[in-house]
């Protein structure tokens, strides 16, 4: 039952007698068919959630303790597969540092660009079907003409769209040709417009702000306790960002400032991603001039054990024979040791903890899903809420269940 409060609502738990139970999900559009909440509820208002995962659960971290190395990276692209480069590329830099490479600035220039394209990818994403969720459709279908572009470039430079095997331990299969960076450029040229349309859709709505701001708000210091990272602790006025406290790939070189909120409802969580998307455009920019103005054909470390010698080189060189014969195996040596290392993901921070005994396949490997932890919280945020204000929180969220059930 329901007691008002001047403007809050308060929850009393002592007459039961009109509660329901409720499935939201998991067949349900707003929570993609693969999480579950069963809520009770007094009339539309929520009183308690319990959300279940686990229903796409592919034991990721077990497969990847029989594999090599090189093949784990296939498995990293479907957690977070609206941001799967940036999957890939926190992998390879974990097994970078435990083996020791050291990359080429130039390399690590190319990461930042794709990584930045990514996180562009995965934000358009989570505040345009915000939108939808919301009733806007309008959004969602003009930006994802964006989404298209990025997908484009991937393409022409890995020859995948989605799950896309980005990159290689030591730096990418090939360097980025001619068509890719003239996509690039078109892409920064195009995308300002494009998300200056989809910000007056939206940052100024009545509609969609009174249906989010206030809804699922967190306080930083619940959000702290929880584990939260990424866009939705920096919407609650935490400026943590892994880009910045423990920099990686060069990141030091940029220069960028972090978005955050105040109160750390829908609401500010929309509006951090889309500032996000304005500083990657300018991280983008950056990353190409130093890219362009350093020589081309510089795209791996120099790294045999890892890297496939070209083609042709296998065909009439014994050297590279062998190498290609000991990677594709899985042959090669890897050294004791055990490792964390995170990066900035799409929806926070993306971790990966390795433990090697030296054998051709980790002994232990865990992957740090940011999008698990955010959803501990999600009874927390919703209580005392509509179900449609249920609906907006998850989606602002970013909860992608692939992530979360790994």
């Amino acid at each position: 039952m329901i007691t008002t409060s001047g403007n809050k609502h308060e929850l009393d738990h002592t007459d039961t007698d009109h509660f329901t139970t409720l499935n939201l999900g998991p067949t349900h559009p707003a929570t993609h068919g693969v999480f579950q909440n069963i809520l009770t509820m007094d009339g539309e208002r929520i009183m308690n959630a319990v959300p279940t995962v686990g229903y796409i659960h592919r034991a990721f971290e077990k497969i990847a303790e029989r594999r090599a190395y090189y093949q784990i990276t296939t498995l990293t692209d479907r957690m977070n597969y609206c941001s799967s480069p940036l999957n890939n590329m926190g992998w390879h830099m974990t097994v970078e540092k435990l083996v020791g490479i050291e990359l080429p600035k130039r390399v690590e220039y190319m990461r930042v660009v794709v990584m930045e394209l990514a996180r562009i990818s995965d934000h358009l994403i989570c505040n345009s079907i915000l939108g939808v969720d919301a009733g806007a459709f309008t959004g969602f279908l003009y930006i994802m003409q964006s989404r298209e572009q990025i997908y484009e470039i991937y393409e022409e430079i890995c020859g995948a769209r989605l799950t896309t095997n980005m990159g290689r331990i030591g730096g990418f299969e090939r360097d980025f040709n001619d068509i890719a960076i003239r996509k690039i450029d078109k892409f920064l040229d195009d995308y300002p417009a494009v998300l200056t349309e989809f910000e007056n859709l939206f940052n100024r709505n009545r509609i969609f702000m009174d249906r989010t701001i206030g809804t699922g708000a967190i306080t930083a210091e619940r959000a702290l306790n929880y584990g939260f990272t990424g866009p939705n602790l920096r919407a609650a006025g935490v400026d943590y960002d892994v880009r910045v406290t423990s920099p990686y790939s060069s990141y030091q070189d940029f220069d960028f400032s972090i978005p955050i909120g105040i109160n750390g409802d829908t609401y500010d969580r929309f509006m951090v991603r889309n500032k996000e998307m304005w500083e990657s455009l300018s991280i983008i920019r950056q990353a190409m001039e130093k890219i362009k103005a350093l020589p081309k054909g510089v795209y791996h470390a120099e790294v045999p054990d890892f890297y496939l010698p070209p083609k042709e080189d296998v065909f009439s060189q014994m050297e590279a024979l062998i190498y290609h014969f000991k990677i594709v195996m899985g042959e090669t040596e890897i050294p004791k040791g055990e490792v964390y290392h995170s990066i900035e993901g799409g929806n926070g921070e993306l971790g990966f903890y390795l433990v090697s005994d030296g054998g051709r396949t980790p002994y232990r490997l865990h992957f740090r899903r940011p999008c698990f932890i955010y959803y501990q919280a999600f009874p927390e945020l919703v209580k005392g809420q509509f179900i449609s204000d249920a609906v907006v929180t998850m989606s602002s969220l970013n909860l992608i269940a692939g992530e979360m059930d790994a």
